[in-house]
């Protein structure tokens, strides 16, 4: 097999983070591209055949100049994030992207569409199939190959099932539970991707991918509840309507609210792929449905040995199964024209006697007494014992597990709770600004880690907007 060069636009989620380092295993020479730089690293380790490009496909010009002169670009972005406009936004992005596949010197592309049902229609679904029309009218050869529900760990659709089981005593779910799909594990999909880049076509083509059972919702998420030692109880009510599901689901849920919203509409309708020229011209064997979320759950605690936990022995200690792949988050960003520098000086002292938490501290030393009705112990006062922050450090009941000078910083949640979580401040720099965020990330443990998440939430909703102005404040001051 001969090496290409290989673009990911999209490296940063869930099928672009696990398919670079399978290419960079069979030899290629990977460029992996996200919009969020930071995240994109903490997710993929660095390789000798690995470069990283900050990409977002709106800025047109930049997207030019990175999609040029590959053997091969795998596009997974899609746009459910993105909001109520995102139908817009994608097309707006596969545009941009169609520009530089006709400008530029490019192999092929192979696209990771959707699944489109005979019946029913969402934004999600159309956004999908238009990208894949804007694209097959370039002059590169596209292969699109269009997938339903994908059973891997970190897989929204099945971090939703999986967030319902663990965090619901009782399963509530929309009247949509009757309708089926035959779902893929990832590692069969990766086998198709990976078994395409060694081809070489001259036209346009598609393929449906799906697994071999075809199953409802329902009879889904009663073998999840075997399989995780959970009851199974479902009650499925005509009375969540579309907008009522989407909120229902939001509460329930640690899968971004954008993106539960846009599969939940796709969900509604049945999903069944008809793979047979995909698995005819690429044979394998196909997990079951039993097979998928078997592997899947032994496989979960491998997101705790990551580099988003700094590959933190306390971490993975308190790793425990039902957390998932997504947390609940709140946050504030703050853009502003301090240097990361002057930003970073007021950052590295946080928990420090002389500014604490920069704002609301009497919030922050509550919650920690609060720990004697749990069992925790006395609050403890600690500082770093350096003059410069390093992993390790201990900052009252918080631990360092990642820092990077003048952009990140990441504590451990070291006081007791029904869940993990970790304090995030990350300074990004756009060249003529600067964009400062503090955020919160909780891992529920269950039920009652949902409720202590929604205790706290009346506090985050205006705490970490506090601290963001703060901290630029400082760093005004201490120019």
């Amino acid at each position: 097999m001969n090496s290409k060069k290989v673009l990911v636009v999209g490296a940063s989620g869930y099928v672009g983070s696990q398919l670079v380092p399978l290419l960079l295993e069979k030899g290629h020479q990977v460029t992996a591209s996200a919009r969020n730089p930071i995240l994109l690293k903490s997710r993929i380790t660095n390789h000798p055949d690995l470069t990283f490009e900050e990409l977002d496909l709106a800025n047109k010009q930049r997207t030019l100049d990175v999609v040029n002169d590959y053997d091969l670009v795998f596009f997974l972005v899609h746009g459910m994030n993105h909001g109520h406009d995102f139908l817009e936004y994608e097309l707006s992005l596969a545009h941009h992207f169609a520009d530089a596949l006709n400008q530029n010197p490019i192999g092929q592309v192979i696209y990771l569409s959707s699944l489109q049902p005979q019946t029913g229609d969402s934004e999600h679904l159309k956004a999908r199939r238009e990208t894949g029309n804007i694209l097959r009218q370039t002059k590169v050869p596209i292969i699109e190959l269009r997938a339903g529900v994908i059973i891997g760990p970190g897989s929204a659709a099945f971090e939703i099932m999986r967030d319902f089981v663990y965090n619901l005593p009782v399963l509530i779910t929309p009247k949509w539970v009757d309708s089926r799909a035959n779902p893929i594990a990832l590692q069969n999909l990766n086998h198709y991707l990976l078994s395409l880049v060694n081809e070489t076509p001259t036209n346009s083509e598609f393929y449906e991918v799906g697994g071999p059972d075809t199953l409802s919702y329902r009879e889904q998420f009663k073998r999840l509840c075997k399989a995780t030692n959970n009851r199974y109880r479902l009650f499925a009510t005509p009375l969540l309507t579309p907008g009522m599901a989407s909120v229902w689901l939001g509460l329930v849920t640690s899968v971004p609210s954008n993106i539960g919203r846009a599969l939940l509409s796709g969900l509604s309708h049945d999903f069944v792929a008809d793979s047979q020229a995909i698995r005819t011209r690429f044979p394998q064997t196909l997990l079951s449905y039993q097979e998928m979320i078997t592997d899947t759950l032994s496989h979960e605690d491998e997101f705790a040995r990551g580099k988003v936990w700094g590959y933190d022995p306390a971490a993975l200690k308190r790793w425990q199964p039902g957390y998932g792949y997504f947390p609940k988050q709140a946050g504030a960003s703050i853009t502003t024209l301090e240097s990361s520098e002057d930003l970073w000086n007021v950052v590295k002292k946080l928990g420090s006697p002389e500014e604490g938490y920069f704002f609301a501290n009497v919030l922050w030393r509550t919650r920690e007494w609060l720990d004697l009705f749990v069992g925790g112990g006395r609050p403890k006062r600690r500082v770093p014992e350096g003059p410069n922050l390093k992993v390790g450090d201990k900052i009252d009941s918080w631990k360092v597990i990642r820092i990077k000078e003048n952009q990140f910083l990441s504590l451990l949640f070291g006081m007791k709770g029904p869940g993990l979580g970790r304090l995030e401040c990350t300074i990004i720099d756009h060249g003529d600004h600067r964009e400062l965020d503090v955020r919160a990330w909780w891992h529920p443990k269950g039920f009652f880690g949902l409720l202590y998440w929604y205790a706290m939430f009346p506090a985050h909703l205006f705490i970490f907007k506090g601290m963001v102005r703060a901290i630029c404040r400082k760093a005004r001051v201490e120019i």
